[in-house]
C-alpha cells in the first residue's frame, strides 16, 4: 500500500527560511508515514504537473540557503477557474490531497479560492513573506533575515554618511507594510523612519534634523519603506534636499537584495517549528488555517481571517526612534 501524500509548494515572492520549512516538512512527513512531493513553481507547478518526490536526502544541506529549491512565483493562470480546475485534476491524478503553501496574502487568497471550488481539499498555509503583515502571526517567514540585511547596510551607509557629512534615504522594502522600515531603523539608529501606516511630516523631519545640526551632528540617516505616501526614497530625498540644500542628500535602495542571502537563526528556527508543526496539524485533521505562532506558541488561524487585517505598528517604536534621534 502506498504511503498518503503531502504536496509542498512556496508562492509569490521568495523569502529567507523557505527552504529551511520545506526541509522539516519533508523530514517530518516521512515520519508519519507520508510521502513528501514537491511542486515547483508555486500554483503554476499545480497547473502544469510540475511534481517531484522528495526524500530525507533531496533537503539536506539546504537549512542555510536562501530562496526556494521549489522556486516560487505568482500565478495569473490559477486566477482563473480553468486554471483551478487543471491544477485540481493533477492532483487528483496524482493522490494528494494535503497540502503545505508557503507564502504571503497572494498564496492565502490563492488557497481560499481553490477550497471555495474544492473543499476537499485539505490545506495549510506557512506564512513566508519579509513584510511580517500576516494577522495570525507575531512574525513571519524571512522578516528577521530582511531586517538584518538592512541594519548591515545601513551601518555601512552610516560610516561613508559619517566620512562625507550626507544625509542618506534608505528605502527598504515594504510596499504596505512598515515593519521592516520600523526594526531597521530603530536598530541602525536612523534619525528618521517613514512607513505607510503614518502620514509623512516633513516639517517634523526637518526638526529633527536642524536639532542634529545644532548639537554639531555632520550626517543622518533616515530610512524609508518603500510604499510610504511619500513616493519612496527617491523623492523623499528631493524633498529633503530642498529644505536643506547646503547638504549632500543622497537615496539608495536596498530593493530585493533583502530576500536573498543566508537566513538567520531565528528564521531557521521559526520555519521549522512552523513546518514541523503543519505536518503535524494536517495529520491530526486540521486544515483550511495558517500555521503561525503567537507568544512563542503554535497557533492555527483560519485562511478567512489571514488577509484582512495587518499588524499595527507599535507607536512606542516609532516614538523611541525620534527621541533617540537626539
Amino acid at each position: 500500500m502506498k504511503a498518503p501524500r503531502i504536496g509542498i509548494f512556496c508562492s509569490g515572492g521568495d523569502s529567507p527560511g523557505m527552504n529551511a520549512a520545506i526541509r522539516a516538512c519533508v523530514r517530518m512527513a516521512l515520519h508519519l508515514g507520508y510521502q513528501p512531493i514537491g511542486i515547483r513553481r508555486g500554483y503554476t507547478g499545480l497547473i502544469e504537473g510540475d511534481f517531484v518526490e522528495l526524500s530525507a536526502g533531496s533537503v539536506s544541506g539546504i537549512i542555510e540557503r536562501g530562496g526556494t529549491i521549489l522556486r516560487a512565483g505568482r500565478s495569473p493562470a490559477f486566477q482563473t477557474p480553468e486554471g483551478r480546475k487543471q491544477a485540481y485534476q493533477n492532483l487528483q491524478a496524482r493522490g494528494i490531497q494535503r497540502l503545505i503553501a508557503i507564502g504571503g496574502d497572494g498564496t492565502a487568497r490563492g488557497a481560499r479560492s481553490f477550497l471555495g471550488e474544492y473543499p476537499d481539499l485539505q490545506i495549510l498555509l506557512l506564512p513566508g513573506t519579509i513584510d511580517n503583515d500576516l494577522a495570525g502571526t507575531d512574525y513571519t517567514i524571512g522578516f528577521d533575515t530582511a531586517v538584518s540585511i538592512a541594519v548591515d547596510a545601513i551601518d555601512r551607509l552610516r560610516d561613508t554618511a559619517a566620512a562625507m557629512g550626507r544625509i542618506f534615504l534608505v528605502e527598504v522594502m515594504g510596499r504596505d507594510s512598515g515593519f521592516i522600515a520600523l526594526y531597521s531603523g530603530l536598530a541602525g539608529g536612523a534619525e528618521a523612519v517613514l512607513v505607510p501606516e503614518t502620514p509623512t511630516d516633513y516639517e517634523a523631519i526637518s526638526a529633527i534634523l536642524e536639532r542634529g545640526w545644532r548639537r554639531h551632528k555632520t550626517s543622518a540617516i533616515l530610512v524609508v519603506a518603500e510604499g510610504d505616501e511619500a513616493g519612496g526614497a527617491l523623492l523623499a530625498a528631493k524633498e529633503i534636499q530642498r529644505r536643506f540644500p547646503q547638504y549632500e542628500v543622497r537615496a539608495v535602495v536596498l530593493g530585493h537584495i533583502q530576500r536573498g542571502g543566508k537566513p538567520t537563526a531565528f528564521d531557521r528556527i521559526l520555519a521549522t517549528r512552523l513546518g514541523a508543526a503543519a505536518v503535524e496539524r494536517l495529520h491530526e485533521g486540521a486544515h483550511s488555517a495558517m500555521v503561525g505562532i503567537q507568544k512563542d506558541e503554535i497557533v492555527l488561524t483560519p485562511l478567512s481571517r489571514v488577509s484582512k487585517a495587518h499588524h499595527p505598528l507599535n507607536p512606542n517604536l516609532l516614538r523611541l526612534v525620534e527621541i533617540l534621534s537626539l
